[in-house]
């Protein structure tokens, strides 16, 4: 990992800093069964998180934006989603424990993400994490979402920390596109939500992990 530490560590949210799959999982089955269909996999389902409640209907429902029920699933859906929040919803393994010794250490840790602040900032505070991170960048934010940079400049602006020097996780060939194109410190998350057959290599990130505690560990050997 890197040889210096981090004016600050930036994370995408869904399949990277927090496991919301368990929640979409169950609020995608009980749409299909509000429309009398059969349970989607939940596999198919944790891997399509990661691209938005769009790609969920599609999975879900076969349908294509422009079909004509696609907008009205789309939003049952999402108020389905927004009824529950949260209920199901965890830390990926070591991310707590990674978040407290960057607290420890007074080194700002944020989120960057295309969920919409709509559902990002509930969720935030349903699970205490507004008072801990530093900053939240949603796309409302925004003028352009990641893969473009901006919301990672927008963050570090907001936080006064230099790109160069800020590190930025991710599950999606997106967030290390943004992360590369802002000059940050890349880090791609294995364990999250990887649309199959996808290989992470080809993303080109600086560095890989397969658990949280692969941080911690290599924030506590800096200090």
């Amino acid at each position: 990992m890197l040889s210096y530490k981090p004016e600050a560590v930036l994370f995408d949210l869904d399949g990277t800093l927090l496991d919301t799959a368990p929640d979409f999982v169950r609020v995608v089955n009980q749409q299909l069964r509000l429309h009398n269909m059969e349970s989607a996999d939940p596999e198919r389902i944790r891997e399509t998180v990661s691209n938005g409640a769009k790609a969920l209907i599609n999975l879900a429902f076969g349908l294509d934006e422009g079909d004509e029920y696609f907008t009205s699933r789309h939003s049952e859906l999402l108020e389905l989603y927004e009824q529950s929040i949260a209920d199901e919803t965890v830390f990926f393994p070591g991310i707590d424990l990674f978040l407290k010794e960057l607290e420890h250490q007074s080194i700002p840790w944020g989120i960057v993400t295309n969920k919409p602040s709509r559902f990002t900032l509930p969720l935030l505070d349903k699970l205490q994490l507004s008072e801990r991170c530093s900053v939240t960048i949603c796309p409302d934010d925004v003028s352009k979402r990641k893969p473009d940079p901006e919301p990672l400049f927008l963050a570090c602006e907001r936080i006064s920390c230099a790109p160069d020097r800020t590190i930025y996780v991710g599950d999606h060939i997106r967030d290390i596109e943004a992360g590369q194109q802002a000059g940050m410190t890349t880090i791609a998350a294995r364990y999250g939500y990887i649309d199959k057959p996808e290989r992470i290599a080809d993303w080109k990130a600086d560095f890989v992990i397969d658990h949280g505690n692969e941080l911690t560990e290599w924030l506590k050997a800096l200090s």
